[in-house]
């Protein structure tokens, strides 16, 4: 099985400059523009009982269009087809469309886009094997597990231009692999494994692990009291804890209108524990280092710094109304939590009375203002006694607040820490990741 992408970097963005240069030549007056190109050359392989069911390629790129003038703006998109021809036409009725919109439109008071030129390239040079070797390698362990999943492999594209003459282009190449193994009824393990190099030897240890907790689901499921309880939550589970936050927690805007479920952070000084380190590092991410508007996102954003709310993200809108200068977006696209000094085989000892949770869904703020969180445990989290699993843990609802979570009752942070890749697909591949330690907990509030 030989699978491998047919595009290359030099297609896709002299494609995009071209289309950014015919924009130029229809503007009229005093209209400007920006124009955003994404792009993904992907393999997809659906696997289900351990079997190849859908193999497939996605090669596609879209294009999304600002046609301003003075402080109105416009804004439209479109799927490319590659063809020039009929691009260039479909763009110049987009360009009309946008105008005639214009003459309708109110001045947008927050409307702030880069002036000055700052071009950028940044190709990382694909360390991907060809996708058919990383699936033989599925295969070759999944045989003996009724294995489900998907992988997804392969570049994405990020482009920006704009009236000025700026140029910015990002192209990076990365691999997805989200599995469960399922064992019967509503017992499954659920894990992935990510990155933008593939290792076989962390590929096998990351199924290896899947595979022991499998057989651990056998054993009959208990149930705990509801209360508190001493936990461990991998990295997984941590990163919806974690994602809680791109929920408007560390947008400067939000903050400022105090509805940020850190904003008691800000105005009355609370604090997470002293070992919390957290910041949004583009430069280590999926994602590029410019957005929308043409601005170039700072390559790292100190967020919390020794428990203490020390940044925020901060967008050209939020800029334009606060008298601030942008440093990306608003929302956490390259998450980074500095590890802690517990290592990672030494986390069961460490337990010792508790529960080790795999994974955690369903979550939502049961108080926002007290950044307080809800939600369930979900696929393999297990019941540990004395420093060993004992038995599978039933499906149990917490309700926590971060302030404790990753505050007074946090007793460490694990030495080792897992990449975890964005595996949403809808309408194109996400660029989002995170970079988490695991996390034990003192007194996690179980109620249900």
């Amino acid at each position: 099985m030989s699978m491998s992408p047919s595009t290359t970097t030099t297609d896709m963005q002299q494609q995009f400059h071209a289309l950014a240069d015919f924009i130029a030549t229809r503007l009229q007056g005093s209209e400007r523009f920006t124009c955003w190109f994404s792009g993904e050359s992907t393999d997809f392989v659906r696997f289900n009982r351990g079997l190849i069911r859908q193999p497939g390629h996605v090669r596609q790129a879209n294009l999304s269009l600002s046609l301003i003038d003075g402080q109105r703006q416009a804004r439209g998109e479109f799927s490319l087809s590659g063809e020039t021809q009929t691009d260039h036409a479909r763009l110049a009725r987009l360009i009309e469309d946008l105008r005639a919109q214009l003459r309708d439109l109110p001045d947008d008071p927050y409307l702030l886009i880069a002036t000055e030129v700052q071009d950028s390239t940044r190709v990382v040079a694909s360390k991907l094997p060809q996708t058919g070797d990383m699936v033989e390698e599925i295969l070759a362990a999944a045989h003996a597990h009724d294995f489900v999943g998907i992988l997804a492999s392969g570049p994405l594209y990020r482009g920006f231009a704009n009236s000025y003459g700026q140029r910015n282009w990002h192209e990076i190449a990365s691999f997805n692999l989200d599995f469960s193994l399922y064992l019967a009824g509503d017992k499954a393990v659920k894990s992935s494994y990510a990155g933008f190099e593939w290792q076989s030897d962390a590929f096998r240890a990351r199924y290896a692990d899947a595979a022991a907790q499998l057989e651990l689901l056998r054993r009959p499921a208990q149930r705990i009291a509801p209360g508190p309880c001493r936990a461990y939550l991998t990295p997984t589970a941590l990163s919806e804890v974690i994602g809680m936050l791109g929920w408007a927690g560390v947008s400067e805007k939000s903050l400022r209108t105090k509805y940020s479920s850190l904003r008691r952070m800000r105005d009355e000084g609370l604090r997470l524990h002293p070992s919390i380190q957290l910041a949004e590092h583009t430069a280590a991410g999926l994602g590029p280092a410019f957005q929308p508007q043409g601005f170039i996102k700072a390559p790292r954003v100190e967020l919390i710094r020794d428990g203490a709310l020390i940044g925020s993200l901060v967008s050209p809108r939020t800029a334009r109304e606060y008298g601030l200068q942008p440093n990306g977006d608003e929302g956490m696209d390259a998450v980074e939590l500095a590890a802690g000094t517990l290592p990672q085989a030494e986390v069961l000892k460490t337990l010792g009375d508790g529960v080790y949770i795999g994974n955690l869904w369903y979550l939502n703020y049961s108080d926002r203002a007290s950044c307080r969180m809800t939600g369930m445990t979900r696929f393999a989290s297990f019941k540990v006694e004395g420093g060993e699993i004992v038995a599978p843990l039933e499906v149990m609802r917490f309700d926590e607040s971060l302030y404790r979570m990753l505050g007074d009752k946090l007793l460490g942070l694990t030495r080792e820490r897992e990449l975890l890749i964005d595996s949403q697909s809808y309408e194109q591949r996400g660029t989002g990741s995170m970079l988490l330690p695991g996390a034990l907990i003192d007194d996690f509030s179980f109620v249900l």
